[in-house]
């Protein structure tokens, strides 16, 4: 929790992030930045015609194994109109969705670290995409988005710009929104 004086009042901000906890780490991996270094997993299974399961477990963190009390699944699918059975979101659906969570998680860690109450924050996420080129039928089409769009409307005990600074950090520090705007080497292979 986090305090705020205003006025000579002092207020408790709890946004429910352990800034302290994130400080602290931020420390200790500041001393040893080899800790720093992960590796994320996931692992997908094929159910049926575009219908997919993925698992997320564990991963590699802090020099070694790291291994959570359970497993977190996440399905995707295409809808009927790609002659798929619509039983899941499609992968660029979750890709829209880890950004926005990324983004909004941030500005929640934000406005804790700065002492401002936050009251709602919701995203709205839109990408654009020309399904000519993933279809085939243009060679010259980009198969991914064309553009993606967010739109914050936060409720929070700060001013217009105070706000926008805690977006613009939350931007800054995205992993997501990394991954997203700049290259990333991907290798593919088959085992």
């Amino acid at each position: 929790m986090t305090q705020t004086t205003t006025n000579s009042e002092t207020t408790a901000v709890d946004n429910g992030v352990n800034v302290e906890a994130l400080l602290g780490a931020r420390e200790a991996l500041d001393a040893t930045p080899e800790a720093a270094r992960f590796t994320w997993r996931s692992t997908c299974e094929w159910l049926n015609g575009t219908h997919c399961r993925s698992t997320v477990s564990g991963f590699f963190g802090l020099g070694e194994e790291q291994k959570r009390d359970k497993n977190f699944t996440v399905e995707a699918d295409h809808p009927e109109v790609f002659a798929s059975e619509d039983n899941a979101a499609t992968p660029v659906e979750l890709v829209l969705s880890g950004l926005a969570s990324c983004l909004t998680a941030g500005i929640a860690a934000v406005a804790q670290h700065r002492g401002i109450q936050l009251h709602s924050v919701t995203a709205t996420i839109e990408g654009d995409m020309d399904l000519q080129g993933i279809l085939g039928i243009d060679s010259d089409v980009r198969n991914g988005f064309n553009a993606i769009r967010v739109t914050f409307d936060i409720d929070a005990d700060a001013s217009k710009d105070d706000i926008k600074a805690l977006v613009a950090q939350s931007q800054k520090r995205s992993a997501v929104f990394d991954i997203v705007t700049n290259p990333t080497n991907v290798f593919v292979e088959v085992s």
